[in-house]
């Protein structure tokens, strides 16, 4: 089987060209624009043999999709590519919107036209993966406002996006549906908890953290760090996506999480509590990385859970994830140690260890 993957050079999809090229036999087409978060160092020269391919196309470019399919021939498209930073989406929303709303329209009429001009047992076969978050939900009440047992996103939770990342999201989910409903283009749609591991881009929290808590610097938590959010590792995943893409059901949504709740200042501790038994020796003028752990303004409009019920995959499916929170993030510390010339490189481009999302 041939699986298109656009936005495979970006976190997750690099996890699921990698989890292709290493556990299958699948073969590979890498779509991807190389953005900032782009990173084809994210899948390592090994794994490239005959059975990969890679192509920078901007998801926008129509006349630049339909050279692709026909090029290519996929069976599947697993849709990844995507602005995906709620903190660079307060600064800049129309990256977002014309990327994650105008790209998802485009790719799903290349998509259609391909899939129309397909003999029948391929065309039967076809299938198209759209990958999304949580955050189309909304948020969760918290565990210190109510009384009783909390409630879980589910497949059938209405949706109710707080930013404008969430909510161009929320656009693409519906634009995917309505093309399954309209034009019979057999799609599904997965929505996932947040995601952490290897070859995270260091805007986000974790690797932010451990970064920061390397070179020494202050560890910004938002607020007083009470939110709380569902991870899940990114090669779990990883797994999810490959099986749903290839064993899903036209038509049907799966949520995927990783039973991990953890409020961002429990996620922030576990870090500098990893940090002090692998790396003793710390920057000069630091006593102990807790130390560095700074309260931020917190961001506008920021959602205070998050949390999925996984169950549908589970049962249907049969998947679960592998890696708890604890040795999930021993494994993402020890990775950012033992990959220093990785985000280093990243680090020698045009991004720099700094707080964005506060100019709303």
């Amino acid at each position: 089987m041939k699986i298109l993957v656009t936005g495979g050079a970006g976190f997750i999809g690099s996890a699921v060209v990698r989890y292709l090229l290493s556990s299958t036999q699948h073969s590979v087409v890498n779509v991807d624009k190389l953005t900032y978060a782009g990173n084809l160092e994210s899948i390592p020269a090994s794994l490239q043999d005959a059975r990969y391919a890679f192509e920078q196309v901007d998801i926008c470019e129509a006349s630049e999709l339909d050279r692709v399919f026909h090029a290519h021939q996929p069976d599947v498209v697993m849709h990844l590519a995507a602005e995906s930073h709620v903190d660079r989406s307060i600064d800049g929303p129309g990256d977002f919107i014309q990327t994650n709303v105008v790209g998802t329209y485009t790719l799903l009429e290349a998509s259609r036209k391909y899939w129309l001009g397909l003999p029948g047992d391929k065309k039967s076969a076809f299938r198209f993966h759209h990958i999304s978050t949580d955050e189309v939900y909304g948020d969760l009440p918290h565990p210190d406002d109510v009384e009783g047992e909390l409630t879980l996103f589910t497949e059938t939770t209405p949706y109710a996006p707080s930013s404008p990342y969430s909510a161009s999201k929320a656009s693409s989910d519906h634009l995917v549906r309505a093309w399954l409903r309209t034009y019979g283009l057999p799609t599904i749609v997965t929505n996932c908890s947040n995601n952490y591991g290897p070859y995270h881009f260091p805007e986000k929290l974790i690797p932010h953290v451990i970064l920061n808590a390397l070179s020494g610097k202050a560890l910004p938590v938002y607020g007083d760090g009470s939110q709380i959010r569902d991870w899940l590792y990114v090669e779990d995943h990883a797994r999810a996506l490959v099986t749903v893409a290839t064993e899903g059901k036209v038509g049907e949504t799966y949520n995927i999480g990783g039973h991990n709740e953890k409020r961002n200042i429990e996620v922030v501790k576990t870090i500098c509590a990893l940090l002090e038994e692998l790396v003793p020796t710390k920057p000069q003028g630091v006593n102990a990385y807790e130390d560095l752990i700074t309260y931020v303004k917190d961001r506008p409009g920021h959602d205070v859970r998050y949390a999925i019920d996984a169950s549908k995959i589970a049962k249907e499916l049969g998947w679960k994830p592998e890696e708890t929170f604890e040795t999930g993030m021993r494994k993402t510390v020890q990775w950012y140690l033992d990959n220093q010339d990785w985000w280093q490189r990243v680090l020698s481009g045009d991004y720099q260890l700094h707080r964005i999302g506060a100019n709303a």
